[in-house]
């Protein structure tokens, strides 16, 4: 008989195990950003801005999440003719909003180019 306790207790501690870590693969973070132009700054805020908005919203509804948590991350610059971002080119201030980290540059073909990051949580 005590076998039996102890054989439904080892099958009770290890139900509770894997349903603490099933819950805990369904919470998460990840990081998200959107890239775009522009013929002056602004331009390429607003737009980089929206094309994040965008992407948090496709991944919220591919995901079919619903209450989630939207906070700055500086997300890697995207550009789109270049390997990478050279110190020189960086247009300073970076635009840091409550939901959003821009930051922006110098394009080849359009004067600015910026790549907005948030870090979403649900």
């Amino acid at each position: 008989m005590r076998s039996y306790m102890r054989g439904f207790a080892l099958a009770l501690a290890a139900a509770g195990l894997c349903m603490v870590q099933g819950a805990t693969a369904q919470a998460g973070c990840v990081g998200l950003s959107g890239t775009a132009d522009g013929f002056d700054r602004p331009t390429a805020v607003s737009r980089a801005q929206n094309a994040l908005a965008t992407a948090i919203a496709d991944f919220k509804a591919q995901k079919r999440l619903g209450a989630i948590s939207v906070s700055a991350m500086r997300a890697k610059p995207q550009p789109y003719w270049r390997d990478s971002v050279s110190s020189e080119l960086y247009q300073k201030p970076d635009v840091v909003t409550s939901k959003s980290y821009t930051v922006c540059w110098s394009g080849v073909v359009s004067p600015s180019v910026c790549t907005s990051g948030a870090k979403v949580c649900w």
